[in-house]
């Protein structure tokens, strides 16, 4: 765990950081700088982007780093390389060509109930292109290894930016039709920065020769767009079917409740960076020793310190909600259903991974899009009767069954289970603080309180973790950082 302990710990300094100026973003200068409906407007428009990225990307990045430990010559690796770096280009330019032909039926329909929405389609289709690349080339870069500056493009880049543009709304530097286009140049110059990163990990070499094995790399892109899909699907077309029932205002509120809940899963995308080329790296070798020691310590290890961020999040949810704008409040149940969910994602480790690198992928998609057809159909069903909460119950559902499903089906073909008695003791640690800490505040200003109230869990749960030695990689990050012997 070496090298993921190492590479993750940087992913998840970094993963922090952006998730801190986007709560600065999200929870207070969208909610002061910019109104309800274009907040809204934002949120509806990234959302539709992640959607329809995985089939901007055509799946080349999974696809690359499935595959690219299996070529051992220098000439098939730069074909290899070569045909994921045009690929996506295979669909981009039809997906645009329709956007153009077919633009007032497309608007149209979605700008049903938010007339809004129809004038930000094409903002939302260059988002799209520049996410599906921005993925290929930190792919790119995965496979050697390299993560940690990706990983600083994908989480702190473009928040940064959207903060000087909110900045730069207030102070009338730019008006709101300015800052929108200036959403979709920021995306644009992610992928360029990522790109030169990339491509300095190592440089392409362009070779239009046969790539052996090329049907069933084209195969699993095709397929693993159906997985991309699932995966954004289940986290963004929540949003999306809202700009449909209800009014777009409450997509503002939902994005916070949402954006607050998610935090939870930063420990886990940052060891997901590593986690995919090394679980490809043991498939491909058949080393399922291996496989399933990483298995085991990243459920452990994200169980741990996502069970920690779950704790800070649900136990000082109240107050938070008292230092926004009153009409946020209506997320407050949003928050506590996606948390738990999100706990769950972390607590199956490095599953996704496995089988997304495995010869099963087939299977699992065809349940992912059993139980895409589930969540839209919960959403049809809840968001009239409950509207953002209906949202989140759909989520919540289908999240769980599909995380169920994944879990059991990695032990049948793979005889290997991420939980040990360590995962019990971890569930009861965090269950007793949330009996201990929830119903209890200070009496002071709600910053004061989440600060007290956040240490004093913080501190305990740390030290319960080190003294009974939960995890040998936490306990020598604690030993290291704390400078103990």
């Amino acid at each position: 765990m070496g090298i993921v302990a190492l590479q993750s710990f940087k992913n998840i300094v970094s993963t922090y950081l952006g998730f801190f100026i986007g709560a600065i973003n999200t929870l207070f200068l969208y909610t002061e700088f910019l109104s309800d409906e274009y907040y809204g407007m934002v949120g509806y428009m990234l959302s539709l982007a992640y959607v329809i990225m995985p089939l901007m990307s055509f799946g080349v990045h999974n696809t690359l780093v499935k595959f690219y430990s299996s070529f051992k010559t220098r000439v098939s690796l730069n074909s290899f390389l070569t045909l994921m770096l045009f690929l996506p280009i295979l669909l981009i330019i039809p997906l645009s060509l329709i956007t153009y032909l077919c633009y007032d039926n497309l608007t149209n329909f979605l700008s049903n109930k938010n007339p809004i929405i129809k004038d930000y389609l094409w903002h939302t289709v260059v988002v799209a292109i520049s996410l599906a690349y921005f993925e290929v080339f930190f792919a790119w870069a995965k496979v050697q290894m390299q993560t940690v500056f990706g990983n600083f493009m994908k989480e702190v880049f473009h928040r940064t930016g959207t903060m000087l543009l909110l900045f730069s709304l207030y102070f009338r530097l730019v008006d709101v039709e300015q800052f929108m286009v200036g959403l979709v140049i920021i995306y644009i110059l992610r992928m360029l920065v990522m790109l030169v990163y990339a491509f300095s990990t190592k440089l392409p070499v362009i070779t239009f020769k046969r790539v052996n094995g090329v049907s069933d790399i084209l195969k699993y892109s095709f397929l693993i767009i159906i997985a991309g899909s699932i995966a954004t699907v289940l986290l963004d077309v929540d949003k999306v079917m809202l700009g449909h029932y209800v009014d777009i205002k409450q997509i503002a509120y939902y994005n916070v409740a949402i954006f607050i809940a998610i935090v939870i899963a930063v420990p886990q995308r940052s060891m997901h960076q590593i986690l995919l080329p090394l679980s490809a790296k043991y498939l491909n070798d058949k080393d399922y020793t291996s496989l399933e020691d990483l298995y085991k310590k990243s459920s452990l290890n994200l169980f741990i310190v996502g069970g920690l961020i779950f704790l800070l999040i649900i136990l000082n949810i109240n107050e938070l909600y008292n230092i926004i704008p009153e009409e946020y409040k209506v997320g407050l149940y949003v928050v506590l259903l996606i948390s738990v969910v999100k706990l769950y994602d972390s607590l199956l480790g490095s599953n996704n991974a496995i089988l997304f690198n495995s010869d099963y992928y087939r299977m699992v998609l065809v349940l992912g899009v059993v139980l895409v057809i589930l969540m839209l159909l919960l959403n049809i069903v809840f968001i009239p009767l409950l509207g953002i909460n209906g949202a989140a119950i759909a989520t919540f559902l289908a999240i769980f069954i599909y995380n169920s499903i994944k879990l059991y089906f990695v032990y049948i073909k793979f005889k290997i289970f991420p939980f040990t008695m360590y995962t019990l003791k971890i569930g009861g640690l965090i269950g007793g603080s949330v009996l201990l800490f929830y119903f209890w505040d200070f009496s002071f200003y709600p910053i004061i309180n989440i600060t007290l109230k956040s240490t004093l869990v913080t501190v305990i749960y740390i030290f319960v973790v080190y003294r009974f030695n939960f995890s040998e990689d936490i306990s020598l990050l604690i030993k290291r950082y704390l400078k103990l012997k």
